[in-house]
């Protein structure tokens, strides 16, 4: 197995650092400019969810280089996402998502957040009279026909803490492959990440840089004396550091930024080499005082996470 890829417990072998295609303004042309530059600089890992509205510059952007021989479909993980408010017909969903990016099958399917939402909802913040109620085994099994279906190669979750990995493994057949959560070094995910080792349920990062740019996100990570010390001493960026941070906890990471030069900085963290001790001063970075001032007040004005849920990813 490559160093640059980790192998699920579906069997399969995914990229340890993925291209993010969610961005603010949505726009076609500039997402499918930026999916081919990946491609040229090593990307294979592309990550999109139905909510976003990339789906169709993505999948257009990929069958356009598969076709012109730059790379082939086997050497390209896609990962997409069932929206809260399909969360009453999965298979559904899926087959909508494959359409519109013009694709066979996925190879990984997660399901977004723990949220069920009325069929109709379509908002990235619902309103409240949008919410039903979740029954996690049904949608689970709506899941794991996709599966089935040989619509996806894989099937896992996005945003569960450890008590929902727990419930869902309660009645599970086949069992997450990934676990998509915020997590970054002023938001460890500790518990969770053990919890999830316990399962052999993989832990990918998003917003692994701490979300700089983002009304929810801060600058703390890249603007951390002890990052940038120890990417003054790595010749390496601030970014690099806390990207290497992640992969070294067993994760891999999901990062969102088109412009080129970012990208090609953000891949070669891969490539990056911290010693223990660099590792250990990232981890003594006061992650409670984060939570409990700037992280913790932004993650709970998230409509779909309730603090007692934060709080048991994290104590």
């Amino acid at each position: 197995m490559k160093s640059n890829q980790v192998r699920l417990n579906c069997g399969i072998t995914m990229p340890v650092i993925g291209l993010g295609t969610y961005s603010f303004q949505n726009d076609r042309k500039t997402t499918q400019q930026a999916v081919h530059m990946a491609l040229k600089m090593g990307y294979r890992h592309f990550d999109t969810a139905k909510i976003y509205g990339s789906e169709p510059a993505l999948g257009s952007s990929l069958t356009e280089a598969i076709l012109d021989g730059k790379v082939e479909r086997e050497d390209i993980f896609v990962t997409s996402k069932l929206w809260g408010s399909d969360h009453h017909d999965p298979v559904s969903g899926l087959k909508q998502t494959l359409k519109s990016m013009g694709m066979e099958h996925l190879d990984m399917y997660l399901v977004h957040w723990p949220v069920k939402l009325k069929p109709w909802a379509c908002n990235p913040i619902p309103n409240e009279d949008e919410f039903e109620d979740l029954d996690l085994e049904t949608t689970w099994a709506g899941m794991e026909k996709c599966l089935d279906l040989g619509l996806c190669r894989c099937i896992g979750v996005s945003n569960f803490s450890s008590r929902k990995i727990e419930q869902l493994l309660d009645f599970a057949s086949v069992p997450p492959a990934v676990n998509q959560v915020e997590m970054h070094p002023m938001w460890r995910q500790t518990k969770l990440r053990g919890v999830c080792g316990d399962h052999n349920i993989h832990v990918s990062a998003y917003s692994p840089l701490g979300g700089p740019g983002n009304s929810w996100g801060s600058t703390l990570v890249v603007n951390s004396p002890i990052i940038k010390s120890i990417a003054l001493q790595r010749k390496a960026t601030p970014a690099q550091v806390a990207l290497r941070w992640g992969l070294s906890k067993g994760s891999s990471v999901i990062v969102k930024s088109f412009n080129p030069e970012r990208m090609k900085e953000n891949i070669g963290a891969v490539d990056l080499k911290l010693d223990d001790g660099d590792l250990m001063e990232i981890d003594r970075l006061d992650e409670r005082k984060i939570m409990r001032g700037e992280s913790l007040v932004n993650e709970t004005t998230s409509p779909y996470r309730t603090l007692e849920d934060l709080w048991d990813d994290e104590i």
